[in-house]
């Protein structure tokens, strides 16, 4: 007779499914989104006036008299995104039919209030087809993460190579460290130069005060640079931005991850999005007038930097790259705008891209800041293996 144990020995019993767990990647990324369809909807935040009339009043208003096609296709595709990370956060918990409504009820609620508060923006126009439209989105995309949500969080190709690549600190700075190229779509002075805070802050101050304020050239005691001292703030800002981000991402890398060619796939994408973005805004003739002598040099450096921190553990590359961000963020606050990118400015068209601009400028300004939250959280400190 063969024992109990000896059969088990046999015939094993199938490993326990792992229990589903909830997705902090998802969590994340539903947090910043939130704050992207804020930023985009009450761009640019200036002229607040009463009009006198109750905020809901749109809401019972006739149809606009002029909407295009396009207008109601990217008030749709804007909303989608919500409605799928809604039902992704709140799996495993709630599924079905109950995250499909409570993610169309946010998508009503923050569309609503979206709308409602843009009556108070004399260049921005609350309409009940953009409430109607965004609250649409988020019901489509909240259908979809409910029929997806399954295998993307459970069983996604996806979600082996998260766990195999990096470590189990990381699901936030994958989220924020993803966004590092699109946050290279907004205009900016220099190369990678996101964080670019004094000018907004100096014309917040000069409304609040009525007087010209300009805070940057008060640090900078009214200097101005010559051609060469651009190019060199272009190379020192270029390098320190693009070395403190990869370096980042480098330290939240496994063994077994490839580091070379995902810090490269990373490199590449924040350029192509920067020539994509360049060719739109402008024209495509411009498409690479970002390549500068400074931008070029700051390149070279900045991957000869990485090369240099990529020999140290883990815990020394996430304290090197918040010594990187936090200077490079020092740097492109403090070095003057550069002129021939105010020329160049001159030639953009906003137009029906206000929103999307409004949330570009939203990604440039703060990720330095999100990068910085990251890599010195307490819970967030890298341990990969």
């Amino acid at each position: 007779m063969v024992s109990d144990t000896a059969t088990e020995k046999i015939n094993p019993l199938p490993p326990l499914a792992p229990t589903p767990q909830a997705s902090a990647f998802s969590r994340g990324a539903l947090l910043a989104y939130l704050l992207l369809i804020v930023y985009a909807s009450l761009y640019p935040f200036t002229g607040w006036q009463s009009m006198g009339l109750p905020l809901q009043t749109y809401l019972l208003a006739g149809l606009p008299r002029y909407w295009t096609g396009f207008d109601v296709t990217t008030n749709i595709l804007g909303y989608i995104p919500l409605g799928i990370l809604t039902v992704f956060s709140l799996h495993p918990k709630i599924r079905r039919s109950a995250a499909v409504i409570l993610a169309l009820l946010l998508g009503i609620v923050l569309s609503g209030a979206m709308e409602a508060t843009q009556t108070l923006l004399p260049n921005r126009v609350a309409s009940n087809l953009d409430f109607v439209t965004n609250s649409l989105g988020a019901l489509i995309g909240a259908l979809i993460g409910s029929a997806s949500s399954h295998l993307v969080l459970e069983r996604s190709r996806l979600r082996y190579y998260r766990q195999r690549w990096f470590s189990a600190q990381a699901s936030r700075g994958l989220i924020i460290f993803a966004l590092w190229p699109l946050a290279q779509i907004y205009p900016q002075s220099y190369l990678f130069g996101n964080g670019q805070m004094l000018p907004i802050l100096s014309d917040w101050l000069s409304l609040l005060l009525e007087t010209p304020v300009d805070l940057g050239s008060l640090l900078r005691n009214g200097a101005q640079l010559s051609v060469e001292q651009y190019w060199l703030a272009e190379t020192i800002i270029t390098a320190l931005s693009l070395s403190g981000a990869l370096l980042a991402l480098l330290s939240m890398l496994r063994d077994k991850a490839p580091r070379t060619l995902l810090l490269l796939a990373l490199l590449i994408a924040a350029l192509a999005v920067k020539t994509l973005a360049t060719a739109l805004f402008f024209t495509p003739d411009n498409a690479f007038t970002w390549i500068t002598p400074g931008a070029q040099g700051g390149v070279l450096l900045g991957m000869g930097l990485l090369t240099g921190f990529a020999f140290l553990p883990p815990s020394a590359q996430r304290r090197s790259a918040v010594a990187l961000l936090i200077a490079a963020l020092i740097a492109i606050n403090l070095a003057p705008t550069n002129p021939y990118f105010i020329a160049t400015l001159e030639t953009w068209v906003q137009g029906k891209f206000l929103n999307f601009n409004g949330a570009a400028q939203f990604l440039s300004l703060l990720w330095p800041l999100a990068a910085l939250w990251f890599l010195l959280h307490a819970s967030h400190r890298v341990k990969a293996k």
